[in-house]
Parts: C-alpha cells; sequence; structure tokens
C-alpha cells in the first residue's frame, strides 16, 4: 500500500471560522458579567492575565519603583492599560507591565492614554518571551511609542526597542546583567539591569 503526501496549503487562515473579538465586544461581557477577570486583547484574542510567580512579581516592583523614583508616581502607570494606533485599536486592548507618561495620571479619568501620551513603556517576562518580542513589539512600534523595555526574567537581561519607524523599531540592544541603562526620557537615570531582577537564588549546600 502505498501512501501519498499532500503539501497544506501555505496561504490562507487554519481556522476560518474562528471569531475574533473587539473592543466592543469585551466592553458588553464585562457589563453582563460574563467577562469578570483581567484581561488583554491581543488581535482579536481574549488573554487571561493569570496569576504571577515570584520572580515576575518581584521584578515588576522593583521596575515600578525604580521608574517612580525617576519620573514621580504621579507619571507611572503599573499593568494599566493603554491605547495603540487607531488602526490596531478594534483588535487590541494592551496592558503594559509599565508606562510611563508625559502628562500627569489624574489627566486620564475618562479615557486610557495614548502614543503621544506616553514616554516608555515596559514589559516583564518570563513565559511570555515570544509573545512581548513578536506580537507586542510590533503593536508598540505601530503605535509609535518611543521606547519599549522587555525585562528578561529568565536570562536575566533588558531588550530595549528605540527610533520607531514605519511600525518597526529601528534601534534594538539586548543589555546584559551587569550592564547600565538610562532611559531615552531621562538620560541621566542610569541603572544597573541586575538592580531591576530579583536576586540570584543561592545554590543549596
Amino acid at each position: 500500500m502505498s501512501i501519498t503526501i499532500i503539501d497544506p496549503p501555505q496561504t490562507g487562515d487554519l481556522f476560518p471560522n474562528r471569531r475574533r473579538w473587539t473592543r466592543e465586544d469585551c466592553e458588553f461581557m464585562e457589563r453582563v458579567g460574563l467577562l469578570k477577570n483581567r484581561y488583554e486583547l491581543i488581535d482579536g484574542e481574549i488573554v487571561e492575565k493569570v496569576g504571577q510567580n515570584q520572580p515576575h512579581a518581584i521584578t515588576i516592583t522593583l521596575l515600578i519603583k525604580w521608574l517612580i523614583a525617576v519620573f514621580g508616581g504621579d507619571f507611572v502607570l503599573c499593568q494599566l492599560p493603554v491605547e495603540v494606533d487607531a488602526a490596531d485599536r478594534p483588535s487590541y486592548r494592551p496592558e503594559p507591565d509599565a508606562s510611563v507618561l508625559n502628562r500627569p495620571v489624574t489627566e486620564f479619568v475618562t479615557a486610557p492614554p495614548g502614543p503621544a501620551d506616553l514616554r516608555l513603556v515596559a514589559e516583564v517576562s518570563d513565559t511570555t518571551l515570544a509573545d512581548d518580542l513578536r506580537v507586542k513589539v510590533g503593536l508598540y512600534a505601530r503605535a509609535g511609542f518611543p521606547e519599549y523595555w522587555v525585562l528578561d526574567v529568565t536570562s536575566r537581561r533588558l531588550i530595549v526597542h528605540r527610533a520607531p519607524q514605519n511600525g518597526s523599531y529601528t534601534a534594538v540592544r539586548a543589555y546584559s546583567a551587569q550592564e547600565t541603562i538610562a532611559p531615552e526620557a531621562a538620560p541621566d537615570a542610569n541603572v544597573e539591569i541586575s538592580a531591576l531582577l530579583p536576586p540570584v537564588a543561592a545554590e543549596p549546600v
């Protein structure tokens, strides 16, 4: 008996009947109580925000503490929505782990900050590293966010994206834990990457 190998088509949606949600859908589900947990809307997919492990939570705490020391508490958001490019808004509602504003948070009572309101956005990554470097990097570049940081907890490094042009960041560099960095919006505020990461656990004796 012979077996014929059939190559699948290289174009088209694998699941053409899949439903992609919009922000209007999500807002309706929130109002009627069908969507109760924290979530992000990424390319029409509802991504629930799951519980954080200790290294992830500690890294967010250290990052927010440092950003507040540099920019002030009125200018730093922690895990709250931001607006992206108008073309992406129907299918995207991201919540960066940290955002730095150029106006006080009290000016955003009725709507989240948008591209013109942000100096820097940051994600803390362990299990989400692939999405943060593949999906969100394009989303944030298209929005024109001037600087995007990805703190890679597992590899103990910071990946800095700058100079967005035509939907991509044109300057990308990875910093090791022993190197220092300063945000473009605060060029004198240098920090060693290790100061934003949990201490390395001691090996058991």
